[in-house]
């Protein structure tokens, strides 16, 4: 037999077991003694999807696995070999066995979290978990910056925002510098965030316009001509940046 093998989590493979786990409690709890048999469908279901977790979370080596891996709620004791109706019995008193252990190896992912969270760089990258980024922005952007390719994951969302303006404006023939003060432009926009109706909106499509062009000059150019060491919270803070961008060329009008 293999010697076990403890998984190294990052903060990302932590939060996500922590929610499954999550979830076979939710699942465990939902399950009615008084409606199921012992061996009914919805309870294999819920054994299966816990081992499911157990592999994808720890892994099939694991520690957890290894002690945890056979566990079934519908036959908590396999060593069991008495009368079939006794069966119910011991099915009934697992359900909070099998919620112990649950919150049990989710305690085990909060300690390591804990560990990990000494880590400033590891926070960061736990709070990036958190943001709500714009699709397109996510889509290049998520897993650099996970796999801690800070420069790449920044560069790539600002080349995303530009494409995203293309699309939108359909003026592919314009990059850079030259797309942002062309399309948002208070004089003539091709995208508008507003009705330009008044001084105080003009001043707001021509503050979004420095801040797109922004985006090219500070964030784009720089990374594409020379090999910028972003930190994980700078990089963090430009991504969410690009992202609040892209969410307001969605918002932005058409005018012609």
């Amino acid at each position: 037999m293999a010697e076990p093998e403890p998984k190294h989590f990052t903060l990302h493979e932590i939060e996500a077991g922590i929610r499954k786990f999550k979830r076979r409690i939710d699942e465990v709890k939902a399950i009615n003694p008084g409606r199921v048999t012992h061996n009914d469908a919805e309870v294999q279901a819920a054994t299966r999807n816990i081992q499911t977790d157990l592999i994808e979370v720890f892994g099939p080596t694991s520690p957890e696995y290894i002690t945890h891996g056979s566990q079934s709620i519908g036959y908590p004791d396999w060593t069991y070999h008495g009368p079939s109706h006794d069966y119910y019995g011991r099915f009934v008193a697992g359900l909070p066995k099998t919620i112990a252990i649950l919150e049990g190896l989710i305690k085990r992912l909060e300690e390591k979290r804990e560990d990990l969270g000494a880590d400033p760089a590891a926070r960061t990258r736990a709070a990036f978990e958190g943001l709500d980024l714009h699709p397109r922005i996510e889509s290049v952007a998520a897993e650099l910056y996970r796999d801690g390719y800070y420069r790449n994951a920044v560069g790539d969302a600002a080349i995303a925002l530009i494409h995203l303006v293309q699309e939108k404006s359909r003026r592919p023939d314009l990059d850079g510098a030259a797309l942002m003060t062309t399309i948002f432009s208070k004089n003539k926009p091709l995208l508008a965030f507003n009705d330009l109706k008044d001084k105080t909106e003009e001043d707001e499509q021509e503050g979004m316009m420095h801040l797109f062009l922004g985006a090219v000059l500070a964030l784009r150019n720089p990374r594409a001509h020379a090999l910028n060491l972003d930190s994980a919270e700078v990089a963090m803070e430009y991504i969410s940046f690009l992202s609040m961008l892209a969410k307001r060329v969605d918002q932005a009008k058409r005018t012609a």
